[in-house]
């Protein structure tokens, strides 16, 4: 399964030893996940670990290895319809990377689609997905 990890699963498997978002890159290679992201989550991720929490850059550089970072290309023929312009490029980068799940802590944007798929890419939160 290809499982597209947005920014807010990369920072709390960065800054959390337990826990689900770390559980995912645990248990990723058992379950032949694959784990992908886009550039724009990884730079956010950096960003924000760098600035608020540097004593978690270590842990983030040895997760960011085990992540397959994706282009944020993607070109659809039906219509996308998605109010949350500011997780927008997450939701599109997951859909160009063919991904079969987007893990999301982000209940704001994605409450409505949480447990449910948008063009058959399921979305939900890391404990779902590893249950």
């Amino acid at each position: 399964m290809r499982v597209f990890l947005d920014t807010s699963v990369l920072l709390a498997a960065a800054l959390t030893e337990q826990g689900p978002a770390r559980e995912l890159f645990r248990q990723a290679k058992g379950r032949h996940w694959t784990l992908l992201t886009s550039p724009w989550c990884v730079d956010e991720a950096e960003r924000n670990i760098a600035r608020k929490y540097p004593d978690h850059l270590n842990v983030w550089r040895r997760l960011r290895r085990r992540l397959e970072v994706q282009p944020n290309t993607l070109i659809l023929d039906r219509p996308l319809v998605f109010s949350a312009t500011k997780d927008k490029p997450v939701l599109l980068s997951a859909l160009a990377a063919k991904a079969d799940a987007l893990a999301t802590y982000d209940r704001a944007d994605f409450h409505r689609r949480l447990g449910k798929s948008v063009y058959g890419m399921r979305i939900a939160l890391p404990r779902d997905l590893l249950t």
